[in-house]
């Protein structure tokens, strides 16, 4: 089944020869095909960037580019792609107000957002874990870093970049207030659902905390992938969470962990 294409923009200002925002792949949503991105970053070098690193690989295909979190949201519902990579600041509307709306709205159940940020971006960070972001990466990250995020986020796993994990989480966990007021729906408090959890939930959430991945998590608790899975989603549904990056914060603002540890 295939979309109606996206009428293409007028060319951004400064954009490289040849590189056509809203550039559309026809594609079939089987589940066996490549994992199906769409870029948005207002830098043209920047999307021309990470489109040759993903359509390099043989199981990703860059169905779409937008240069505004608007745009990006348009695309999200013409496309329905798999991943949609998402810069943080853009004109029109921001990365972290089109990641609230693209995981806010059910319609677009299976779309999940991968956030790029760099150092100076806490305060987006912060937001774009209340806002339902299934994730973040430094734009900085290495292609073979860009190309397992994409494919973790795909499978159903949420990705903090391990290089700023512990210092976005404690930061989170000291500026938890930051947003009142600012307009970002804020993520359920710790505790309700948590007395429901299992002791090997319990034992899944510390592990989701840390970082791993469910295969790690497996192999660290003798569990099969399908079984850590099966706890998440059970720990998702007690605790009144959408994903994992929460999962995290409620780890620490249930004090399971401790920044610093």
């Amino acid at each position: 089944m295939t979309h109606a294409p996206v009428p293409p923009p007028p060319p951004e200002p400064g954009a490289l020869p040849g590189l056509v925002l809203g550039h559309v792949v026809a594609e079939s949503r089987a589940f066996s095909e490549p994992v199906r991105v769409v870029v948005v970053d207002d830098q043209a070098t920047i999307r021309l960037g990470l489109r040759m690193i993903l359509d390099n690989e043989p199981d990703i295909t860059v169905v779409g580019e937008a240069a505004d979190g608007a745009q990006g949201v348009r695309m999200a519902h013409a496309l329905r792609p798999d991943v949609v990579l998402m810069d943080v600041r853009m004109p029109h509307l921001n990365g972290i107000d089109a990641a609230a709306q693209i995981s806010g709205d059910p319609a677009l159940a299976g779309v999940r957002t991968l956030v790029l940020t760099t150092f100076d971006d806490d305060e987006y960070v912060y937001g774009a874990l209340r806002a339902g972001a299934a994730g973040f990466l430094l734009k900085d990250a290495d292609p073979e870093a860009l190309v397992n995020a994409v494919h973790r986020v795909r499978a159903g796993d949420s990705l903090l970049d391990p290089g700023v994990t512990r210092r976005i989480i404690e930061r989170y966990v000291e500026l938890s207030d930051w947003h009142a007021g600012s307009g970002v729906a804020a993520a359920p408090r710790a505790g309700a659902g948590l007395e429901l959890a299992t002791p090997r939930e319990r034992e899944v959430l510390l592990a989701v905390a840390r970082g791993l991945s469910n295969k790690e998590i497996g192999d660290e608790l003798f569990l099969s992938e399908a079984t850590v899975k099966s706890h998440v989603r059970s720990l998702l549904t007690k605790v009144g969470l959408t994903n994992r990056v929460q999962l995290v914060i409620l780890a620490y603002e249930a004090e399971l962990v401790r920044p610093g540890r």
